[in-house]
């Protein structure tokens, strides 16, 4: 036998020991006989393949997975995508029969069935213009000029078509920056918050939500701030908080405004990224922070996923969730990403986060309307989507059909399971996968291959199937 024959041997050899080790009264219900299966890559997307069938294991791959279906994680809440002022108004452009279209292909249940979206407090840098809801040029601590009215032209009536679309749509909403006048700079752009603006600032919270249940939408969560760390060099809306700061507002202020007002809108803090999760575990350290949130926001652009398993062992009864993150229209992929789209959600489910939530749902083909400095691209373009009447055609970007591999599969309620390589590093780097048991207890499986064609074997009690992964390709498997 050669030495490499003999290397290979070994490591099969080795991987089958470590499957069995796991014992066999230990393994649960046999897994049914027929595998469906979705595939996204080169020409395909999210297309039923030919079903794969459960078979008892013989061999055991040194690159075989196992699913341990047993060992469940958290709970998903869902997917979705950013509803800014932006994509709103480039979808209330369409014709109503157009808009409804595509509302019906993103959010029903038969569909995308997204269900976790973001809206925004006043202006992002994905806005026609900067605004708050207290336009003034002096204080306003008593909020006599606090209005929603800017949101009832085509921002409200978007969202309540959203949710017509889903009755399950769960909101949450962050803003970019106070009013003006909350700030030492009197502009929303950059700068940061006045101490003495903590108590109105929460009342203003408070008058949003409640201005926006009075419209037939009720918010379902709040984050204190867009990105707490973040200053982007007054070049768009953007407040910073320090720690101390977010800290006592949300402890001292915000919390206790909600709550006095009978609402029951959940507080999520941070909103930034992973490389901030000193930051989290520092805030969760305060008694007051801790029984004032639900959890922490997170945005992947600095720093690994890992670091939401580092802040949920430190306090595994916070949730975590992942709210910004979208392509960017200008890069050669922008449509067929798929597979590294992918890839990142794989990551992010595995490290405890219960949902996630996409950058703008939709802007046309230049990444318009945008009142900031970056080139984001929305989860689906449209063409001419900024002028109204006439043909708008509509691109779906690679990271739509990443997320049709979820969205369209994993219900809210369903529970991430575990899904380990049967020996240390065997895995290619390039192959990922998040497992998940839905409420009606069927499997789903997510794998995401961004390398060379390979052949995975997985492994689930006595049984085995093995996958073709072409090169920079999605496939959903469920049972």
């Amino acid at each position: 036998m050669s030495t490499r024959s003999r290397r290979s041997f070994l490591k099969t050899a080795s991987a089958s020991a470590a499957v069995l080790s796991l014992g066999r009264p230990r393994l649960f219900a046999q897994p049914s006989s027929t595998v469906k299966v979705w595939s996204t890559f080169r020409d395909r997307r999210h297309t039923a393949a030919d079903p794969l069938t459960w078979k008892p294991v013989s061999q055991v791959s040194a690159q075989a997975v196992v699913l341990n279906t047993a060992d469940t994680r958290q709970e998903i809440l869902g997917f979705g995508t950013a509803l800014t002022d932006s994509s709103c108004y480039v979808l209330s452009q369409l014709s109503q029969a157009d808009r409804d279209a595509i509302l019906h292909d993103i959010f029903s249940p038969d569909e995308m069935a997204m269900n976790v979206c973001r809206t925004c407090i006043g202006a992002s840098d994905y806005a026609r213009t900067l605004y708050s809801f207290d336009e003034s040029d002096e204080p306003d601590p008593e909020l006599k000029k606090f209005s929603i009215d800017h949101d009832k032209e085509y921002y409200l009536p978007v969202l309540r078509e959203s949710r017509k679309h889903n009755p399950e749509l769960f909101l949450f909403s962050s803003p970019w920056s106070p009013p003006n006048w909350m700030k030492p700079n009197k502009s929303m752009l950059g700068g940061a918050i006045r101490k003495q603006s903590f108590d109105p600032y929460a009342r203003y919270f408070v008058k949003f939500l409640e201005g926006y249940k009075a419209e037939g939408l009720t918010i379902n969560a709040v984050t204190v701030q867009n990105e707490t760390d973040a200053e982007q060099e007054g070049r768009m809306p953007a407040c910073l908080w320090a720690q101390e700061q977010e800290m006592e507002f949300a402890g001292k202020f915000l919390a206790p405004a909600i709550k006095k007002a009978g609402l029951d809108t959940k507080v999520w803090i941070l909103d930034h990224n992973y490389s901030l999760w000193g930051r989290a575990i520092d805030e969760l350290s305060d008694p007051s922070v801790y029984d004032a949130v639900d959890g922490i926001a997170w945005h992947g652009y600095v720093g690994e996923a890992s670091a939401m398993s580092r802040v949920h062992d430190a306090f595994p009864k916070k949730n975590m969730y992942w709210t910004e993150g979208g392509p960017d229209y200008t890069q050669p992929d922008y449509l067929t990403d798929f597979a590294t789209w992918s890839e990142t959600f794989n990551g992010i489910l595995n490290n405890w986060a219960r949902s996630i939530t996409a950058w703008n749902l939709a802007l046309d083909e230049k990444g318009k309307p945008n009142i900031g400095p970056f080139s984001c691209g929305g989860t689906i373009s449209i063409e001419g989507g900024t002028e109204k009447g006439g043909s708008h055609k509509v691109t779906k970007s690679g990271q739509y059909w990443a997320f049709a591999h979820y969205s369209k599969h994993i219900k809210r309620g369903a529970k991430v399971f575990a899904t380990n390589g049967v020996a240390p590093n065997a895995q290619s780097a390039k192959v990922s996968y998040s497992g998940f048991v839905n409420p009606d207890g069927k499997h789903v499986l997510v794998v995401a291959n961004r390398g060379a064609q390979e052949r995975v074997q997985f492994v689930m009690g006595g049984n085995a199937v093995e996958l073709d992964v072409p090169a920079d390709s999605v496939h959903t498997l469920e049972w």
